[in-house]
């Protein structure tokens, strides 16, 4: 979240920790996991002072339609001669329409909401090097009734950046740990991200939630694939849904597809973007209180849509 620092993100990645049980499914994200533990997420170039973003993941196998619109805000300000705080908020409105037979007693509403409020400091360490802090409060719920316990959570990340914009290939590498607190295994998790630009037209990322490559058209045009993780969790307050299998009081989400998109640089820091990718597996799931899987919402492949504009920093 234009070109010095994006606040590390761990807000859907640690819901691979929790969401499915150990079958074949979950032994291949375990397998993800494994390989990506040491980069636990990403850190992309800066926050975005703006953001609206649209993605859809059309009717599938399951019958199920996801879609999120995105809204992003942020406010840097300065503090002395080099540090920085920055503020802001990020909203996402997730509807989920399942079309097929289901289990329940009650129906489950088709629109999710996911609240974060933002707040980082940059300390300028030297040079290339920053340290950083961000807490990040979040309401993710139906917000159909006053707010619950179960509706808010913290998230918490800290670490350096080593950036270097300026060396013959430039390198940006981001080390730190993160917390979040709706994960069952409550303890901090690694960080690592590193991108570089090995060629005037080509750079690879890798990292988690998101690594690729991209390849530079000019100043004003790239390509790019990706391969990403993402996801979400949300709590269903206390009009839970009785299923055959028990209450459901939260459902969650996972999936890591792969994606190519095209970016357009309008101006200096604005941009137009659009991907488009297919998913290589995923598993939307409604869980009890103690988070026990109790029916599977959506296990099927699915395409996968996403276009926005941005302002950068």
């Amino acid at each position: 979240m234009a070109e010095i620092l994006k606040w590390i993100d761990t807000r859907f990645l640690p819901v691979f920790y929790t969401t499915t049980k150990m079958n074949k499914r979950s032994i291949r994200i375990v397998a993800i996991l494994a390989m990506g533990i040491i980069s636990q997420m990403a850190m992309a170039q800066t926050p975005d002072i703006f953001r609206l973003e649209y993605m859809l993941m059309p009717r599938n196998n399951a019958d199920a339609k996801l879609s999120r619109i995105k809204l992003v805000a942020n406010l840097p300000i300065k503090v002395g001669e080099e540090d920085n705080i920055i503020v802001g908020a990020e909203y996402n409105r997730i509807t989920f329409d399942l079309m097929r037979g289901e289990p329940y007693n009650d129906q489950i509403l088709n629109n999710f909401h996911v609240m974060d409020i933002n707040m980082a400091y940059i300390y300028q360490f030297r040079s290339d090097w920053r340290f950083v802090g961000v807490l990040t409060p979040r309401i993710a719920s139906t917000l159909v009734q006053p707010l619950e316990k179960g509706d808010v959570s913290i998230n918490a990340t800290v670490g350096a950046i080593m950036d270097r914009p300026l060396a013959d290939k430039p390198t940006r590498l981001v080390l730190g740990i993160a917390y979040n607190s709706t994960v069952a295994l409550r303890i901090p998790l690694p960080v690592i991200y590193f991108e570089k630009r090995f060629h005037p037209n080509w750079t690879y990322v890798v990292g988690a939630p998101k690594s690729g490559m991209k390849y530079h058209l000019g100043e004003n045009h790239m390509l790019q694939t990706e391969f990403i993780l993402d996801g979400y969790y949300v709590n269903l307050q206390s009009s839970v849904i009785s299923s055959d299998s028990g209450l459901g009081s939260s459902i969650s989400s996972s999936a890591a597809l792969v994606t190519l998109g095209y970016q357009y640089t309008l101006a200096k820091n604005m941009f137009l973007y659009g991907y488009f990718g297919h998913t290589l597996f995923q598993d939307g799931v409604l869980r009890d209180k103690e988070r026990n899987d109790i029916f599977t919402l959506n296990d099927e492949p699915s395409f996968y849509f996403r276009t926005g504009f941005r302002i950068g920093i």
